[in-house]
């Protein structure tokens, strides 16, 4: 059986050791991210979708959104904060900020978008920031499956002007709660210190994240890993020559395979086998291995092999 990803025992006894102790891990979390963003400042918050609030409250202008691949919290944030929203074309999720040439885009706007496309394909940071900044949009990217990349691509503040988190399970950082945002743009924060207050946080979760920060590299350099050799096996999967932290395979019947996949895949709790369409993933059918959902006890080649085999078997 495969089992779902949980915080670390490590992780869980720092947690505990923060409910009784004074040390201050919020400073602690807060410089570490610093460090790991290349941004001037950061804060800790309640949730992945309290960094989302906390970032789009501070954009003036429209909010920019892919249309699939990306987080369905980002449009029903920018609705609750009556932003006008900018649905952009996507390459199945991948943003080609050319796309943007033809949109009537105010001043003072945001992109928004994952640090992988629907789990699946790495967005090109370089160019998005490029174009973003010769066209002043500012550009938000939510890096919780991409934050600690070993190529300095993702979750990297020379790129994005904000980078948010969730440390939520079965993120990289897998605390079971919490999240974070950060940014060298001071007037950030200082526009938005009512969501910050609202956004507060416990030592217990700021200890678990100090912990998590220690090897974030190393866990998504296995994640990335695992995923390419099931990419690599199976044919047909989409952005088959990106790097990815899930598997999603176009089907007709993508439905009654996912089904079949769930029964020869059993998982001690939560699922890693979803189904497309889905604004989160494609908007097509399609069958989504979440390679990320899974322990890392579970992304050793004799687990990786078996789903495999499971899936050619079913396609």
């Amino acid at each position: 059986m495969f089992k779902f990803k949980t915080p670390s025992k490590k992780t869980l006894e720092i947690m505990a050791e923060a409910a009784k102790d004074n040390e201050d891990y919020e400073a602690k979390c807060i410089e570490k991210i610093r460090r790991l963003t290349s941004h001037e400042e950061a804060k800790i918050t309640s949730s992945g979708n309290n960094s989302i609030f906390i970032a789009l409250s501070a954009i003036e202008g429209d909010v920019i959104i892919p249309d699939q691949g990306g987080w369905h919290g980002f449009k029903q944030i920018a609705k609750f904060l009556n932003k006008n929203i900018i649905t952009l074309k996507t390459d199945l999720g991948l943003i080609n900020p050319e796309y943007m040439d033809d949109l009537e885009i105010e001043d003072n706007s945001a992109l928004i978008f994952t640090s992988f496309a629907g789990y699946t394909a790495e967005q090109d940071t370089k160019a998005i920031s490029k174009y973003c900044k010769c066209n002043g949009i500012i550009t938000i990217e939510d890096a919780s499956a991409g934050i600690g990349d070993k190529q300095n691509l993702l979750g990297n503040g020379n790129y994005s002007d904000i980078i948010i988190a969730s440390t939520g399970s079965p993120k990289i950082i897998n605390v079971g709660s919490g999240g974070f945002i950060s940014s060298s743009d001071s007037e950030i924060f200082k526009r938005t210190s009512l969501p910050q207050k609202l956004s507060k946080t416990s030592q217990i979760v700021c200890g678990g994240i100090c912990s998590e920060l220690e090897n974030v590299t190393e866990k998504l350099e296995v994640s990335l890993n695992a995923t390419e050799h099931v990419k690599n096996n199976i044919d047909n999967t989409i952005h088959a020559d990106k790097r990815g932290v899930n598997v999603i395979i176009p089907h007709a019947n993508a439905k009654e395979i996912s089904w079949n996949l769930k029964k020869s895949l059993p998982i001690d709790r939560s699922g890693f086998i979803t189904t497309c369409p889905n604004y989160n993933r494609i908007k097509q059918k399609a069958i989504a291995v979440e390679i990320k959902n899974l322990d890392y006890d579970c992304l050793k080649e004799e687990y990786l092999d078996k789903i495999i085999e499971e899936i050619n078997n079913q396609l």
